[in-house]
């Protein structure tokens, strides 16, 4: 019963909880935090360049085309949630540790999730196509973004944003993703007909980069330190962060009258954040000893967002496809998604 019960949670959830309790029992510190280190430098390139192989230009060209889907989620996911990160890490200075408190401002400045996004999209009758190339572009653009957004908006103090952290922003992100889609025609094939590797090699990484970051979280004692008003802060900060991502996207994509398929893909790219993208931006920007504590928000933003998201989107699935103030008519919505084929909302 237990087994199976576990084996029901989301394996991205599993493998979060199963490398925090790996660093709490046997963080890497000294020499084993710069092994650890260089193997995780090793795993992020490593990944991004398989992105960039897995990803065809022509997706990447249709997406940059899509302005009237494409346009708005940017400015949401980068300017609203941005915007939402920084007044509640306003809010939480003084009461909580400033590594958490900056915290909450780097997760409002980084790009959704791809596969979480896409697949809760997928259950609830979202435009599927859709929420890959936009999840796509948005991890594409935070690349570039992330760091940059976060300095003006006040994460100078604690991170390395100097001319060192943009240069191993560029050699450990852009580099690599450059590479891919330059070598798309040798490698780009066998890469997308084995979706396995990607995905092992997104949850290594990951893993890897969250193991070193929360090792330096737990040798600051992050266990000790943190007393229950401070974790119960926290969370409650990170539920109205939620409450923002999923109802804020949902009523600003209205605004656009995107059709209701659109408009949940919308939804789920705007409110989830990407640790694919988010442990390592941390990793190469923060020391360790301060990785851990900054990238503890987007841990428990992730958690709960898969919570939310299925449950939310089982009961999409299931309403009936009503008009709303996004829909383009009353009983019916017929939509067309990225790749052209004409689906029935009904």
């Amino acid at each position: 019963m237990i087994v199976s019960t576990i084996l029901r949670i989301d394996p991205m959830v599993r493998l979060l909880v199963l490398t925090i309790a790996l660093a709490t029992i046997f963080p890497a510190i000294g020499a084993g935090r710069t092994v650890a280190q260089a193997i995780s430098n090793v795993a992020i390139f490593a990944l991004f360049m398989l992105n960039g192989l897995r990803l065809p230009r022509d997706e990447v060209l249709r997406g940059l085309r899509d302005a009237r889907f494409l346009l708005p989620l940017l400015v949401w996911c980068f300017g609203a949630m941005a915007l939402t990160g920084l007044g509640l890490s306003r809010l939480a200075f003084g009461h909580l540790p400033q590594e958490l408190a900056i915290g909450l401002l780097f997760l409002g400045t980084l790009a959704s999730t791809v596969q979480s996004a896409t697949a809760y999209s997928s259950i609830a009758g979202g435009d599927v196509a859709g929420s890959v190339v936009a999840a796509a572009m948005l991890n594409i653009v935070g690349v570039f973004l992330t760091a940059p957004l976060f300095a003006v908006m006040g994460g100078f103090a604690t991170a390395d944003l100097g001319f060192g952290g943009l240069a191993k922003i560029f050699a450990l992100l852009v580099l690599p993703f450059v590479l891919g889609q330059a070598l798309q025609g040798v490698g780009g094939p066998w890469v997308r007909s084995h979706p396995a590797l990607v995905s092992t090699m997104d949850r290594l990484a990951i893993a890897i980069a969250v193991y070193v970051a929360f090792s330096g979280a737990v040798e600051r004692g992050i266990w000790s330190t943190l007393g229950m008003a401070q974790w119960s802060l926290l969370l409650g900060l990170l539920v109205a962060f939620l409450t923002v991502g999923f109802g804020g996207s949902w009523l600003f994509a209205g605004l656009f009258r995107l059709d209701r398929p659109t408009r949940i893909s919308f939804m789920f790219a705007g409110a989830h954040k990407s640790v694919v993208s988010g442990a390592p931006i941390a990793l190469i920007l923060f020391p360790p000893a301060s990785a851990g504590l900054v990238m503890a928000p987007l841990l428990v933003y992730h958690l709960l967002q898969l919570v939310v998201s299925a449950p939310l989107a089982s009961r999409l699935s299931r309403s009936p496809r009503r008009g709303s103030p996004g829909d383009c008519d009353g009983s019916t919505t017929i939509a067309t998604d990225r790749s052209g084929q004409r689906r029935s909302g009904r």
